[in-house]
């Protein structure tokens, strides 16, 4: 099966990474355009809203699977206007393959293996279009949902099941794939990111940093210091907003009067909104504004326009405060369904194609689940280990505390 190659080579070599079944980049992934200054043929786009509307919505390829044209977005259209077939059934293998992998990591929860998870059913193709627009050199950081760019970025998706286990506070070193830990705290990562977006420009280096949010997250202070800070001081940082339409339960209305995207204007950087279910546009779009950062430009604001299409977390029933007529409508929008109607209509895929990535699918969530299963349990006092530098009184006694309340469990189970 052939991995994405769905971005372009690099101005500097940054070393490939090996090709594997944990969706390792293939080599030469980058995010910026071939053949700077050459003259090139504008791909199609269009906008979902009418012209000059408050809320224009840059997409390249339809619900129905078709490619259209609008000439008012070919500067984003032209970073993928020389995509091959190859490349495009690499970017479906990937959004694929994280639904089946975030697919088990949701029924292992439900199975008590794991404490939690956070789904991210219906945003593959914001996840894996703008993940596959990143270089090697790029930084990325997440919140806690962003499985797809992990994927991207060659983490070994059981890695990322560690945490949400118990077993470990990460699962990977965020510097062998320039892809941060999970963030939990909502928003934070937007300053970090700005902060060494900031240290890669005094240290004169080309590459990109991109932070990755929710709508929800969009409301706090601390994403707005960033986007304050980023602009003053010409940070290379792409701010990557997924819009699913809910924070929690919280509708996008009660957290916005405008589109989130046109918060940019304030700040003094440009802003805008695509379909983040078009995984084409997602991906020419997360290029351009990696791109403008690396040539020293500035940061940009990238609202991408989705949907969640399961609860925000498995602890959370979204039944009770939305209706299932709004999933029924965002269903018709399926990115993966999207993408796989232009393959099958260009005749870029046949059914050994599907054949193949469908039993690739199986060995995955196979893996994943003898993995997780085969987890070895943490050390239940390792919670206070390393909270100060030379031991504390009030952590001793907390400690010994603990140790009673275990001890009493081996009791009840004497008797």
């Amino acid at each position: 099966m052939t991995e994405s190659t769905a971005a372009r080579k690099p101005r500097r070599s940054a070393g490939s990474k090996a090709a594997g079944t944990t969706g390792t980049k293939a080599a030469g992934t980058t995010g910026s355009k071939a053949g700077t200054g050459s003259k090139r043929t504008t791909s199609t786009t269009r906008t979902a809203a009418k012209k000059g509307s408050e809320t224009e919505l840059v997409q390249l390829l339809t619900p129905e699977g078709e490619r259209v044209e609008d000439a008012a977005y070919a500067e984003y259209a032209s970073y993928v206007a020389d995509i091959t077939p190859d490349e495009l059934r690499g970017l479906y293998r990937d959004m694929v393959l994280t639904r089946r992998f975030d697919a088990e990591a949701t029924a292992l929860q439900r199975q008590g293996e794991l404490g939690l998870w956070a789904s991210l059913l219906g945003q593959e193709a914001a996840q894996i279009g703008s993940g596959r627009a990143t270089r090697e050199d790029d930084y990325v950081f997440p919140t806690y949902r962003e499985h797809g760019v992990a994927w991207c970025r060659g983490v070994d998706p059981t890695n990322l099941l560690g945490m949400f286990r118990g077993v470990n506070n990460g699962g990977w070193d965020p510097n062998s794939n320039n892809f941060h830990l999970y963030t939990i705290v909502i928003g934070s990562q937007a300053l970090h990111a700005t902060g060494y977006a900031m240290g890669v420009a005094k240290d004169g280096a080309d590459s990109g940093v991109i932070a990755y949010f929710g709508d929800g997250a969009s409301s706090q202070g601390d994403v707005s210091e960033a986007f304050n800070f980023a602009a003053v001081y010409n940070a290379p940082v792409v701010f990557f907003c997924q819009n699913n339409q809910w924070a929690i339960s919280e509708s996008n209305e009660k957290q916005t009067r405008v589109p989130l995207y046109q918060r940019a204007q304030g700040f003094g950087f440009p802003g805008v909104r695509v379909d983040g279910n078009d995984v084409l546009a997602s991906l020419a779009v997360t290029r351009w504004a990696l791109d403008r950062a690396r040539r020293g430009e500035g940061p940009a604001l990238i609202e991408a326009y989705t949907y969640r299409m399961g609860a925000h977390t498995t602890s959370d029933d979204p039944s009770r405060y939305r209706h299932d007529d709004e999933r029924a409508a965002w269903e018709a929008k399926d990115p993966i369904l999207r993408l796989r109607r232009f393959l099958e209509s260009a005749n870029h895929a046949d059914e050994g194609f599907f054949a193949e990535l469908e039993a690739e699918s199986e060995t995955l969530g196979k893996r994943v689940r003898e993995v997780v299963r085969a987890m070895p349990d943490p050390d239940r006092f390792a919670i206070f280990e390393n909270v100060y530098a030379d031991g504390h009184a009030l952590v001793d006694e907390e400690r010994a505390q603990f140790a009673a309340y275990q001890a009493s469990f081996a009791d009840a189970e004497g008797v």
